[in-house]
This record gives C-alpha cells, sequence and structure tokens, in this order.
C-alpha cells in the first residue's frame, strides 16, 4: 500500500496539464492588458497627432493681424483631419474635425511645462485682442476607449471603459530678414478705433496707392507722419540703411528701438540709393553693397555726387510731389490724373513728349487707375527711356554716374526698401521708453527722391536739420498684399507642448 502511495506521489505525468490550467487566465490576461494597451496607446497617438496638426495649422494663421483668431478658426474647421481608431463601438477609422476638438488662444505661456497655464494668458475677448494671440491651446475632446481586459470582473468598482485625450500647445513666429532698421508710424492709426486702419486694410482698399508719404524722425509725441529707428546688428545705422539689411532678422512681435543716432546717417544711407555718396560713404563709391538703383533721376545739378543738390531752373526735374498734402496724417492726395500730373515731369525729362499711357501694374486690385510714380519709374526702365537727357543746360539722365564699381541690376530693386510699420499713438509710451513693441506689419517703400538738408551747408555726416523721407508705399506682408514682401519673411509655427 504504502508502494503504491509512494509510486503515486512520485508520478509527475499531467502536472503540466494542472500548471496550464492555473496560468492559462493568467495569460490571457496579460495578453488582454498588451492588446488593450497596444490599442489605447495607438488611440491617444492618433488623437495627439491630431491635436498637434491643428494646433500648427491655427498657429499658423496668428500673424498679429486684426483677423487672426478668424483665420484660424477656418483652419481648424477646414484644412485639417485626423482619422483614429479604437474608441468606443468604432468599427472604422473616425475623423477627428473641428468638432471633436476644444481650443482656446493665449497671449503667453509659463516658461515651464510643469507649470499650469495661467487665466491671465488666455485671451477671452477675441475680437477686440486678436492682436495679441500668439498661441493656440488645442484639447481633443475625450474619446471613450472600451478595454477587452474584463476590469470590473476584478472590482465591480471600476470600469472597463475610460476616455483618452490629448492636448497641444503651438506658437506663431514671424520675421523678416532684409529689411533696414527703420519703423514709419501708421499713417492710418487714429485715436478712435472704429476709424483706424492696419496698414494691410489701408493697402487692400486702395487707400495708400499713389499717395506721397512724408515722415520725419519722431520727436516726444509720436504718431502718423514720424519714422524711428530699430536695433540691429550692425555697428553702423548708416551703412544698415545703405545696404537695405539690418543684420539681423527681426522678430515680428518684438521690435526694439533706437536712440542716440544723428539723422544724417539716415539720409547718407538712404542717398546711396540715388547715386550720392556723402562725407565718409566716397569710399564705398565701388561697393556693390552700396550700389544705386539703374534708375536715379532725381533733378540733380550736374557733376554732384556728395550730395543732393536740386536744380532751381527746371531744366531736370524729380517725380512730382503730391497735392495737399496733411500734415497731420503725413500723406498727400492720390494722384487723380495722370496726364496732368506728370505732365511736366515728362516734358522736361523725355524731350518734350507728352505722357504714355502708364499702366498702374502696383495697384492692389485694378489696373485702370492713374499711375503712381513707383509705376512711371518702372516704365522708363521697361521701355529704355532711364537713359533720356533733360532739358539743358542740366542734361541729367536716370543712368547712375557716380557710382564706380559694376553696373546696378534691376533686382533687387536699389529704390525699394524693407521697413516696419507701427502704431505709434497705441505705442508711444514703448517707444519713447526704448522697449519691445509689436508692429502692425511692414511695407516695402518707393523712395521718390533724395533726402536734402534744410541748409545746404550742414556737415552730410552731421545733426543738421532734415528734410522729410518722401515715399510712396508698394506693398505690405500678409495675404491682403500683393506678395512681394513673403521673400524677406520667415514663418514658422512650431509646437511649445
Amino acid at each position: 500500500m504504502l508502494r503504491t502511495i509512494r509510486e503515486f506521489w512520485d508520478d509527475q505525468r499531467g502536472i503540466a496539464m494542472i500548471l496550464v490550467a492555473i496560468m492559462l487566465p493568467v495569460l490571457v490576461g496579460f495578453a488582454l492588458l498588451a492588446i488593450d494597451m497596444s490599442r489605447a496607446n495607438g488611440l491617444h497617438n492618433d488623437l495627439q497627432k491630431g491635436a498637434d496638426a491643428m494646433a500648427l495649422a491655427a498657429a499658423g494663421e496668428l500673424d498679429g493681424r486684426a483677423d487672426s483668431i478668424t483665420r484660424a478658426d477656418r483652419a481648424l474647421a477646414n484644412l485639417v483631419s485626423n482619422k483614429y481608431q479604437f474608441a468606443q463601438g468604432d468599427a472604422v477609422p473616425v475623423v477627428l474635425a473641428r468638432a471633436g476638438v476644444n481650443r482656446r488662444y493665449l497671449r503667453s505661456i509659463p516658461p515651464s511645462d510643469d507649470t499650469a497655464i495661467r487665466a491671465a494668458d488666455v485671451i477671452t475677448d477675441e475680437v477686440t485682442d486678436a492682436k495679441n494671440a500668439i498661441f493656440v491651446q488645442v484639447t481633443v475632446t475625450p474619446v471613450g476607449f472600451d478595454a477587452i481586459f474584463p476590469v470590473s470582473y476584478i472590482s465591480s468598482a471600476s470600469s472597463d471603459s475610460f476616455n483618452v485625450s490629448a492636448t497641444a500647445v503651438a506658437g506663431f513666429e514671424q520675421s523678416i530678414c532684409e529689411t533696414v532698421p527703420v519703423f514709419m508710424c501708421n499713417p492710418f492709426e487714429t485715436t478712435t478705433p472704429a476709424t483706424s486702419q492696419t496698414i494691410q486694410q489701408a493697402f487692400a482698399s486702395g487707400n495708400t496707392y499713389s499717395r506721397e508719404f512724408r515722415i520725419l524722425k519722431v520727436d516726444s509725441n509720436p504718431g502718423p507722419g514720424n519714422f524711428g529707428l530699430l536695433d540691429n546688428n550692425l555697428q553702423s545705422l548708416r551703412d544698415a540703411i545703405a545696404m537695405g539689411t539690418a543684420g539681423t532678422c527681426y522678430n515680428r512681435n518684438a521690435l526694439t528701438t533706437k536712440t542716440g543716432v544723428t539723422l544724417g546717417q539716415v539720409s547718407a544711407g538712404l542717398n546711396t540709393r540715388f547715386d550720392l555718396y556723402s562725407g565718409s560713404l566716397n569710399k564705398y563709391n565701388k561697393d556693390w553693397n552700396f550700389r544705386p538703383a539703374t534708375n536715379v533721376r532725381k533733378g540733380q545739378k550736374s557733376n554732384t555726387c556728395n550730395k543732393y543738390d536740386p536744380v532751381t531752373d527746371g531744366s531736370a526735374l524729380p517725380l512730382p510731389p503730391g497735392a495737399n498734402y496733411n500734415s497731420t496724417n503725413g500723406y498727400s492726395d492720390k494722384i487723380t490724373n495722370a496726364s496732368t500730373f506728370y505732365s511736366q515731369y515728362w516734358s522736361v525729362n523725355h524731350k518734350g513728349a507728352s505722357v504714355p499711357n502708364v499702366p498702374s501694374t502696383s495697384h492692389p486690385t485694378s489696373l485702370t487707375q492713374p499711375a503712381s510714380r513707383y509705376d512711371v519709374y518702372k516704365y522708363e526702365i521697361a521701355n529704355g527711356l532711364v537713359g533720356d537727357k533733360s532739358k539743358g543746360p542740366t542734361n541729367e539722365r536716370g543712368t547712375p554716374s557716380c557710382f564706380k564699381g559694376d553696373n546696378p541690376t534691376l533686382d533687387p530693386d536699389r529704390r525699394l526698401i524693407n521697413l516696419a510699420i507701427v502704431d505709434c499713438l497705441a505705442n508711444a509710451a514703448k517707444i519713447n521708453g526704448h522697449t519691445q513693441l509689436k508692429p502692425d506689419g511692414y511695407a516695402s517703400v518707393f523712395l521718390n527722391a533724395p533726402i536734402s538738408k534744410v541748409n545746404p551747408n550742414d556737415d552730410p555726416d552731421g545733426t543738421g536739420a532734415e528734410m522729410p523721407i518722401s515715399l510712396e508705399i508698394v506693398d505690405v506682408d500678409g495675404p491682403q498684399g500683393n506678395g512681394t514682401l513673403d521673400k524677406a519673411l520667415r514663418n514658422e509655427a512650431q509646437l511649445y507642448r
């Protein structure tokens, strides 16, 4: 008997079946957990990718314009969708669209990802505060997930279902690289928001076209008709203006003003574009970086290369000034009749000819408007009229004669400069305090004529009184412009959380 019991005790046949029977539920449970974890992770990844994509799409529209939030919402609604699987009852992939997310726009975010976004960061008045929207937070509406693993069998207090969500924070950064370190006060800004226009709105409506804008150095009360200077990485502000680059790319949301610079540096730098090399700039009259434009007709006396000395006998003329200049706004009336407006200019500079039919190619919407000064300037170049002599005794040509380097090229056009546009009335304290401010936008402007001194005997590099800078606005940045500034802009939307 004992022998039989001992044999039975030592017999291990079938033990594997017992172990399998005991471990099978555990193995199946772990397998189900692995499958559930994989499904939940896949669902979360899909949702996170959707949140990231939507945040980036919305952030790409936050360019500081008054309609930035409107365009960002349109991007969320129409431009981006993402498919996800493994949610409750999903037999096929489900499309995550605008209805499946919540969004809020932020003016700033805490520097640490571990710090929650504060209520003060959230923009609540999206209509009036859209210009300050720099970040967007996108949160996917929680999506239900049904687990295969029977959690409720283990604990009646637990559920086999739970929610999966995702959150992303993206921001927009825009900079401009090919610009002079100068800002111009927005000529269409007023103290009443209802009557103010952004520079983009004014351009798109044709309100800037063919007007002559005159800007003077900003004083203690900056506003329309003023300009100011920006910090840059080049040692000489004069050289930065002459070359057309600030030596750095300016962040669109943060510009810092610059002081302690004589106005002579501004005029000397800009006048190189008209084949004028004042003071110490004489040594750069062979340097390609300081080359003039291909058309420098300006009503200048003969054989004068070191300062702007306008003709007084009418035998050569610069592009004509605007009528009814308004010093409050800093601009003149629009040109209403091209034949009348350019009649004397064309007759004096082009052998007594009458004004041709010059197309208004730089107008944002129409080709039937009277031509702007920039259109006339381009027409002279395109039709080989730059070399025409003006009346005697001046006999001025538009071709450069003082520059001794290689022949200038038309592209890029040296009489065009890019500069920042600032709402000076709203930012007066920041301008005077020399702190960072946010520009209204950027504009490409055409220089109508060189800058002359009030007193011709002033040292060209000194602090003598200045005449205004005379210019036309040719284009603006953003979707309401003609697109010529796009090559200078650097736009970047990136994820922050």
